[in-house]
């Protein structure tokens, strides 16, 4: 099954990197753009309730099912003017393989691929702030008060036409309880759902804690839309989440799968109340440097 998975992996981004499949987040209108990595429709709409900027649960087909694909079809040379005044925060370390190194998919190993990948770098954004780099901590990933700081400070400071601010919650580890109490992730909170494909946790365990990621993610959310302005916000995600769905887990490149290939799609607005100050530097010029495969390790990828 593999080796057939890894042949259709050579068809799909042969195809795929000239004309991809789904909805391209630069053909839509928005000012402020808020990515919930690894965030499932279905969740969203089980919390939807708790928070007010939520006032319907839409969903489209994402143009990638992995991050790193998401990322080199969503920043094609083809949207360079619209990406030339795109500010994009970004907790997830998949850019540094994608516009540093200038590493495209496939992440497998394949036995044939053609594709035409047409991926700007990082002088092409009007800014590019990775801050996996300056904002890691060690076994929580890049916590979502990180992003929040980082882009209000830069929608108070800049004038860039479009904002992007890239959460990595809920994606694992589920760092909610571990904030609350002071302490390093269970084995559970940092695994998550690779401990369900092993049989090692429990369904409905992994499960809440993926909600309960969510709603961490989902309150800073709320915070940053109260100190922004934005006529036109919109809350999605790169891509979905498998939890056994077909003995599927996780979010594999080029899975068709609806629970990883479909995001949510909420529309909402935000208004400046200046309700928070940020305290802490979250620039991308700060001095504490994380090492990419330390960053993705802890997100599970290695």
């Amino acid at each position: 099954m593999h080796a057939v998975f890894t042949v259709y992996l050579g068809l799909w981004y042969t195809i795929t990197s000239r004309w991809p499949f789904g909805t391209h987040i630069y053909d839509k209108d928005w000012d402020l753009l808020i990515i919930l990595d690894a965030c499932r429709v279905d969740v969203l709409e089980d919390v939807a309730d708790e928070y007010d900027f939520i006032e319907t649960v839409e969903s489209r087909w994402s143009i990638g099912s992995h991050s790193h694909e998401w990322l080199a079809k969503t920043f094609s040379e083809k949207y360079s003017d619209e990406i030339a005044n795109t500010a994009y925060i970004s907790g997830n370390g998949h850019t540094h393989e994608t516009f540093i190194e200038k590493d495209h998919p496939p992440d497998e190993t394949v036995p044939f691929c053609w594709p035409k990948w047409q991926t700007v770098g990082t002088d092409d954004f009007g800014q590019l702030d990775m801050l996996w780099e300056t904002a890691h901590q060690d076994k929580l990933g890049v916590p979502p008060r990180a992003i929040t700081d980082r882009t209000v400070e830069i929608a108070r400071e800049s004038d860039y036409d479009r904002l992007i601010a890239h959460y990595m919650q809920p994606h694992i580890p589920y760092i909610a309880g571990a904030l609350a109490e002071d302490r390093t992730p269970t084995d559970v909170e940092a695994k998550g759902w690779k401990l369900l494909e092993s049989e090692g946790a429990n369904y409905n365990e992994v499960w809440q804690l993926y909600e309960e990621n969510l709603r961490l993610v989902l309150n800073e959310v709320e915070l940053l839309l109260e100190n922004v302005d934005a006529e036109n916000a919109l809350v999605t995600a790169d891509h979905g989440n498998a939890f056994g769905e077909y003995s599927i887990y996780g979010h594999p490149e080029g899975m068709l799968l609806p629970c990883v290939k479909k995001i949510p799609w909420v529309e909402s607005d935000a208004t400046n109340r200046e309700t928070y100050e940020s305290t802490t530097d979250h620039s991308h010029n700060g001095t504490n440097k994380t090492d990419i495969e330390d960053h993705l390790e802890d997100l599970g990828y290695l």
